[in-house]
């Protein structure tokens, strides 16, 4: 059983429609300070959408959105969002594009102290002056990666970050990403598909679906994940789990061929 320290995100009956089309509906989440919650649902079911609204880059049409207590009205300035793909600027080198994120005012020395820290906690330090075209995809998300932590958010949004990337690199990343949040207690809210992602990851999992008859996506299922950080993917305790939200999920279980 988790223990919920103060929020850091809080939603509170949050709907969201597009003219008639109710893509979210009555969703209360809760994202306690320095955990982990993943966002877990089909494609379609409103996970990018609920990334949105805590971010500020966009609004509900019902219910309220707080980040550290205060309510979100604009693009917010506490959070810091890794997408899909990493949006680096391509004239800008990997240092250039991670020293992007520095809070404006940053004295010029220290951030370069901060980005070369960043660069080398994410295994970048030798790649400081190659541009976004010279490096691989695995880079390039770690390249995004040290650029959200320059803000030094309180809360780090991930967008189905490593997606796009190969299986070995999603893996590696998964354990950055995990090994930087335990060293920093920065809360993350991450979206992703992934159930195997999200039990790696995640102190609570949130399951996104929608409910017979009623239209947009809603809060179905919530799950704390046993077990500290960082875990045994092959842990058996998991394997339950992952076949539980398979199934939640519509995904069948795989069974003999009779023959």
């Amino acid at each position: 059983m988790i223990v919920d320290s103060p929020a850091a995100v809080a939603l509170t009956g949050i709907g969201r429609t597009w003219g008639e089309h109710v893509v979210l509906r009555d969703i209360d989440l809760r994202l306690s300070a320095g955990r982990v919650v993943a966002v877990l649902g089909a494609s379609g079911s409103g996970k990018s959408t609920l990334l949105r609204l805590v971010a500020g880059l966009d609004r509900a049409t019902a219910g309220s959105v707080t980040v550290d207590g205060r309510p979100v009205r604009g693009i917010e300035a506490r959070c810091a969002v890794m997408f899909q793909e990493p949006r680096l600027l391509p004239w800008r080198t990997v240092a250039g594009n991670v020293a992007y994120g520095l809070p404006r005012g940053t004295p010029r020395g220290r951030g370069r102290a901060e980005v070369a820290g960043l660069l080398d906690v994410v295994g970048l330090a030798g790649f400081a002056r190659h541009r976004p075209r010279e490096v691989s995809g695995g880079m390039a998300q770690r390249t995004a990666l040290a650029r959200a932590l320059a803000r030094h958010p309180d809360v780090l949004l991930l967008d189905e970050p490593f997606a796009a990337l190969d299986a070995l690199t999603r893996l590696r990343m998964q354990d950055l990403v995990d090994g930087v949040q335990r060293r920093t207690g920065t809360a993350v809210l991450l979206v992703t598909h992934d159930v195997d992602e999200a039990l790696r990851l995640a102190d609570r999992i949130v399951l996104l679906g929608t409910e017979p008859g009623r239209p947009g996506a809603t809060v179905v299922h919530t799950l704390d994940v046993p077990g500290e950080r960082p875990r045994d993917r092959g842990a058996a305790a998991l394997a339950g789990l992952r076949a539980d939200l398979l199934a939640r999920l519509g995904v069948p279980p795989i069974t003999e061929d009779p023959r």
